[in-house]
C-alpha cells in the first residue's frame, strides 16, 4: 500500500505542479509576456482565460481517459496522463513570447493549456482509484486521501520555485526568462513520475472485473444512461470547494499584488503557508471520514466554506502578510474538509465497471464549474471597486449553498464495507 500510495501521490503532485505553475504565471507574468497589447487589467482577463481552457478540456479528457480506465486499466490511464501533462508544461517553458512569434504565441500557448487539460482530466480519479481498491475495507478513505496531498505538494514545489525566482531576480529578468524555470523542472518530475508508476500493479478491481469478463463496452453511454443524475449532483457537489480554492489562490495573487501592491514574493510566501496547513491537515479529514463518514465531512466542509469567505475577502484586503495568512489558511482548511474525503467517496457512488469514467467525469465537470470561472469572474466583479470585493463573497456564497445542496442529495456511503461493494443504485 505504502507503494501504491506513493505512486499515485507522486502522479498528482506533478499534475498539479504543472497546472498549478501555469495559474501563478498567468497572474504574475503571461498578461505582458502573451498579450502586451492589452491594459494590465484586459491582460490578467486574457491570461485567465488561457488558464481557463485547461479546465474546459479536463471533462473531455476525464472521457477518453475515463474509457481507457474502465476498458484497459487504472495503470495505463497513470501514465499516460502524467507524460501528456508534463510533455506540455516543458513546451510551455521553451515558447517564445509575443514579440518573436506574434498571434501564434498565445494561440500556441493555448494549444499547450488544452493538453495539460486533457492530461489532468483522467489523472485524479485514476490516482484515487489506485488507492482505494488496493485498500483494505475500513481504510479507504485514508489511503484514498494520500493522492489527495498531491495538489497541496504540487502547490507548495511549485510556488516555493516560483518565489525563488521572483526573489533572486529582477522584475526583468524574471519576465524575460526565470518564469520559464519551473516549467522545464517539470521535465525531471514527469520522468521520475513515470518511472515510479511503470512499477506498479494493475488494481485487484479491475484484474477482477477482467477475469470475470464483465468490462463494459461503452462505459460513458451506461452511465449516462443510468447514472447522469448522480453525474450532475456530484460535479455540482464538488464545485464550490474548487471555486474557494482557485480564489484563494489564483485569483488572490493576481488581487494582492496588482490591486493591492503587496509584493509578489510575500504573497506567494502567505499561499505556501496556507497550503501547507492545508497538505497536514488531509490525511486527517480523511481518516475522520472513515470514522464518521464521507458524506457527513463533505456537508462540514461546504458549511464551513460559507462561513469562512466573508472574513477571508475581509483579511485578504488588508494587504498584511499576518492576516492574508491566517485568512487563507482558514479557507482552505474549509476546502480540504470537502475535497479531502472526495478520493473515496466519489468512486463509491459508482459500480466499478464505470467507475473511471463516472469518477473523472463528475469531478471535472465540478471542477469547471468551480475552477475554470472563478478567477475570470472574481476579476471582473473586483475591477474598478474600492475595498472588499462584496460582489465576489456573494458569487462564492451562491456556489457554496449550491454544493451544499447537492451533498444533501447524494447518499451515505459509510456502510459500504466490500472493497467494491456499490451499495446505492442510482438516485
Amino acid at each position: 500500500m505504502a507503494r501504491v500510495a506513493a505512486a499515485g501521490s507522486i502522479g498528482t503532485v506533478i499534475e498539479y505542479y504543472d497546472f498549478f505553475i501555469y495559474g501563478s504565471a498567468a497572474a504574475l507574468v503571461f498578461g505582458p509576456v502573451y498579450f502586451p497589447n492589452f491594459s494590465s487589467t484586459a491582460g490578467t482577463l486574457a491570461a485567465f482565460a488561457t488558464f481557463a481552457t485547461g479546465f474546459i478540456a479536463r471533462p473531455v479528457g476525464s472521457l477518453l481517459l475515463g474509457h481507457i480506465g474502465d476498458r484497459h486499466g487504472r495503470r495505463t490511464v497513470l501514465l499516460i496522463s502524467v507524460l501528456a501533462t508534463g510533455l506540455a508544461t516543458v513546451s510551455i517553458g521553451l515558447l517564445p513570447g509575443y514579440g518573436s512569434l506574434g498571434v501564434a504565441a498565445p494561440l500556441l500557448l493555448t494549444l499547450m493549456r488544452i493538453v495539460q487539460g486533457l492530461g489532468v482530466g483522467g489523472e485524479w480519479s485514476a490516482a484515487v482509484l489506485l488507492t482505494s481498491e488496493h485498500a483494505p475495507p475500513g481504510r479507504r478513505g485514508l489511503w484514498a486521501g494520500f493522492p489527495q496531498t498531491g495538489p497541496t505538494a504540487g502547490f507548495v514545489l511549485a510556488n516555493g520555485i516560483m518565489l525563488a525566482m521572483t526573489a533572486t531576480l529582477t522584475d526583468e529578468q524574471f519576465r524575460t526568462w526565470g518564469w520559464r524555470v519551473p516549467f522545464l523542472c517539470a521535465g525531471v518530475l514527469t520522468l521520475a513520475g513515470y518511472i515510479l508508476r511503470s512499477k506498479v500493479d494493475e488494481t485487484p478491481t479491475f484484474l477482477e472485473l477482467t477475469a470475470r469478463r464483465t468490462l463494459v463496452r461503452a462505459p460513458l453511454a451506461r452511465l449516462m444512461r443510468h447514472h447522469w443524475r448522480r453525474v450532475l449532483l456530484v460535479a455540482g457537489a464538488v464545485t464550490a470547494a474548487y471555486a474557494v480554492n482557485y480564489a484563494a489562490t489564483t485569483w488572490a495573487l493576481s488581487q494582492a499584488t496588482k490591486r493591492l501592491g503587496l509584493d509578489p514574493t510575500v504573497m506567494l510566501f502567505c499561499l505556501m503557508g496556507a497550503m501547507g496547513v492545508m497538505g497536514v491537515a488531509t490525511p486527517l479529514v480523511a481518516m475522520l471520514g472513515d470514522r464518521y463518514g464521507r458524506r457527513r465531512l463533505s456537508l462540514l466542509g461546504c458549511g464551513a466554506m460559507a462561513l469562512a469567505v466573508v472574513p477571508y475577502l475581509a483579511m485578504l484586503q488588508t494587504g498584511r502578510v499576518g492576516p492574508i495568512l491566517a485568512g487563507t489558511s482558514m479557507v482552505l482548511l474549509a476546502v480540504i474538509t470537502m475535497l479531502g474525503v472526495q478520493g473515496a467517496y466519489i468512486p463509491e457512488l459508482f459500480e466499478p465497471q464505470l467507475r473511471c469514467t463516472g469518477t473523472a467525469f463528475a469531478y471535472n465537470i465540478g471542477a469547471v464549474l468551480g475552477g475554470a470561472v472563478t478567477p475570470l469572474v472574481a476579476t471582473r466583479l473586483s475591477s474598478g471597486v474600492e475595498g472588499t470585493p462584496w460582489a465576489v463573497a456573494v458569487y462564492l456564497l451562491v456556489l457554496c449553498g449550491v454544493s451544499l445542496g447537492c451533498v444533501v442529495l447524494l447518499p451515505d456511503t459509510s456502510r459500504a464495507e466490500a472493497q467494491d461493494a456499490f451499495t446505492h443504485r442510482t438516485g
